[in-house]
Order: C-alpha cells, then sequence, then structure tokens
C-alpha cells in the first residue's frame, strides 16, 4: 500500500518563494533586454553618425542664349606710315595732327637742291645725246649709200653703223636716267596716299630728311582711315567652332557705357594659333560720326548658340587634387564617384564644364578634401540648378 506524502508545493512559504524567484527572473530578463535593445540603438545612431550628410546640386544645361565678351582691339581700315622718298630739307608742311586729307592732298613739300641740278643735267645730256645720234644715224645712212658704189669700205660702213647703234642705246639710256631723276624730284611733294586722318607728325620746317624707311627714320607723317574701322578679336578655340560667317556682334567701349556698336565679322584666320590656341577674326564697324578711336580697346559681346553639352555648375563643387579638376557625384545608392571635369568658362560663382559631367547628375556641394571613390552618405536634400 503506497505511502501519501504531502505535497511540498502546496507548501505557502515554498510557493512564495517560487514566485519571488520568477519575478526576479522576468525583471533580470527585462533589464537584460533593455540593455541589449539600448546596445543594438546605439551601434545603429553611431553607424548612422559615422555616414556623413552631404548637400547635393542637380547638374542642369546652361542657358540658351549663351553671350560671351571677349577683348577685341580696334584698329583703322588703312594705316600708313609716311617716308621721304628723296633725300633734302623739309620746305614747307601744311598738314598736321587730327586733319582730314583725300588722295594725293599735298602734305610737305621738299627741297633738294643738289637732286634739281642733277635732273638739269640729265636733261642737258640727253639733248647731247639726241644730236648726236641725229648725226650718228645720218652719216650711217650716208656710209650705206657709199657702200653700193664701193666708194667706202665694208669695215668703216660697219662701224658707222656701229656707232649709230650705239648712239641710239645711249639716248635710251639718257631718257631712263632723265626720267629717274624726275620721278625723284617729283617725290619732293609728300601727298596723302589715301583718303584719311593725320595721325602724327614728325618733321618740321628745315629738317634734314633722308630717303627711305631705315630703323632709324621716323615717318614724317602717319596717316588713318578711320572709317570703317577694323577690330580684331582672339576666339579661344573651345568657341572656334560656333563663329558663324557675317555674325554681328556688341562692340562696348569704356569710355561710351551704355553705348552699344554694331559690328560684323568678315573673316577669320582659319587657323588656330599653337602659341595662344586661338583663332583670329576680323570685324567691321561703321564710324562715320568718328565715335570710336583707332588703337582703342573694346570689349566684344558674343551671342553664340549654347551647345547640348554645356553644364554648369556651382564653384563650390570643385575638388581641386592633384589628378586634376574633379567633382563628387552620387549614384543611385548614394555612393560617391568621382569625375575628372574641364572647365570651359569661369563665371565667378558659377563654371561652365566643358566635359566629365551630364545634365542629372547630382554633385555634392561643398565636398571634403578626404571624400574617396564608393564612400556611403547620406543626402540632405538635393538642390536644383539655377538653370
Amino acid at each position: 500500500m503506497l505511502k501519501r506524502f504531502p505535497s511540498q508545493l502546496k507548501d505557502p512559504s515554498r510557493r512564495s518563494v517560487i514566485r519571488a524567484v520568477g519575478f526576479v527572473l522576468i525583471c533580470l530578463l527585462i533589464i537584460v533586454g533593455m540593455r541589449v535593445w539600448a546596445a543594438i540603438l546605439l551601434h545603429r545612431n553611431t553607424n548612422r553618425q559615422a555616414i556623413p550628410i552631404v548637400k547635393t546640386v542637380i547638374a542642369a544645361r546652361g542657358p540658351m542664349d549663351n553671350t560671351i565678351v571677349l577683348p577685341g582691339d580696334i584698329r583703322a581700315w588703312h594705316e600708313a606710315p609716311i617716308y621721304a622718298r628723296t633725300s633734302g630739307y623739309i620746305k614747307q608742311w601744311y598738314v598736321d595732327i587730327g586733319d582730314q586729307v583725300r588722295a594725293g592732298t599735298l602734305l610737305a613739300d621738299i627741297e633738294a637742291p643738289e637732286l634739281d641740278a642733277q635732273l638739269r643735267q640729265a636733261e642737258a645730256d640727253l639733248k647731247v645725246t639726241i644730236e648726236q645720234n641725229k648725226l650718228a644715224q645720218s652719216t650711217a645712212i650716208r656710209w650705206v649709200g657709199l657702200l653700193t658704189s664701193d666708194a667706202v669700205s665694208k669695215q668703216e660702213t660697219d662701224e658707222k653703223v656701229d656707232a649709230a647703234r650705239a648712239l641710239s642705246a645711249r639716248v635710251i639710256a639718257a631718257r631712263a636716267n632723265r626720267d629717274k631723276l624726275r620721278e625723284l624730284v617729283g617725290f619732293e611733294r609728300i601727298t596723302a596716299p589715301f583718303e584719311g586722318t593725320i595721325s602724327a607728325r614728325a618733321t618740321d620746317i628745315g629738317d634734314l630728311i633722308n630717303a627711305g624707311s631705315n630703323t632709324d627714320e621716323k615717318p614724317l607723317f602717319r596717316l588713318v582711315q578711320t572709317d570703317p574701322l577694323r577690330v580684331y578679336v582672339k576666339i579661344p578655340q573651345s568657341y572656334a567652332t560656333r563663329i558663324a560667317p557675317n555674325m554681328q556682334v556688341d562692340l562696348h567701349v569704356p569710355e561710351r557705357p551704355g553705348r552699344a556698336y554694331k559690328a560684323r565679322l568678315v573673316q577669320t584666320a582659319r587657323a588656330i594659333d599653337p602659341k595662344t590656341r586661338t583663332l583670329l577674326a576680323q570685324f567691321v564697324v561703321d564710324n562715320k560720326k568718328g565715335q570710336l578711336l583707332p588703337g582703342s580697346y573694346t570689349d566684344v559681346y558674343f551671342k553664340l548658340p549654347a551647345s547640348d553639352q554645356t553644364i554648369r555648375l556651382p564653384i563650390n563643387t570643385l575638388l581641386f587634387r592633384s589628378e586634376g579638376l574633379q567633382v563628387a557625384t552620387l549614384d543611385e545608392k548614394n555612393h560617391v564617384v568621382l569625375k575628372s571635369v574641364s572647365i570651359r568658362r569661369d563665371f565667378g560663382t558659377e563654371v561652365e564644364m566643358s566635359r566629365g559631367v551630364h545634365a542629372g547628375d547630382r554633385i555634392i556641394i561643398n565636398p571634403s578634401d578626404s571624400i574617396t571613390n564608393g564612400e556611403q552618405v547620406r543626402v540632405w536634400g538635393d538642390l536644383k540648378s539655377a538653370h
């Protein structure tokens, strides 16, 4: 017969102990769980704070009206230094700086007594040679007639004929010498080669003038034609292909603020200068009122069609590194992708890129110097481009 033992579980004191132990275990589990959860949250928060936060801008194409400003050099349509073609003394000058002259206008007279004397001698020599030639020609004709009747020898006749020919040649030479001296005497009158304005005078009455344009000799006058005017502009290679024939540009000169002068492209050098990487272009501008002065500086405003690939970015998106100029872009998972770029133009707060980025790219603003390819970042907000 089995013995029955009283159940210890029914002991009130033991039940209280079990309940207390269970409560303690539950509290311990709760505390441990909270500590684990806090550790997890701390780890997540630490990892999140370790990921840098960046702001980005969306790359966009530049404006369709692309205006560039280049320096220009205003030149006279024709410009000529006027030198003396014969030596002598300035007898009189008739024009001064600023005077308007026409082609052929007398500018100055040169007095050259030696040259005048040489001309008079050449004219006298020519007259003597002509008379001698007449005598030689008549003599030769007579001797040829006498030769037919055997009155003279053939040798003597040939001598007379050759003498007549020699004198004919001497007449030609004497006449050429006379004509040359006449031309030189004509150069004693200094005249304007074309219509224009006297821009410089470097002579006075009594000055000794040497013929020619040696480097030591200053020109007597400088003549410029001021209507129309030429404007020379050196166009960077990146814009050379967008220069169209007969295109119109605006000229702005510092002394006339707010005033624009229309100029037209007439021709280009059709070759890039290998030293400056520029294309020389020549424009023409009307100057009937004389408001533009040759030798002046001007700003030339070009309105060029913008390229479909032209992208503008804020200046604070650029990274200057040993590898070259770069920008930091983001892929779809917010990983950094460094791209090498080239600047076409600098607008101060913005730059126009010629390669490296495309419209729609997300570009990091003020990127850290230590940023690397593939680095994970968090985006604070995408800013739209100003364009």
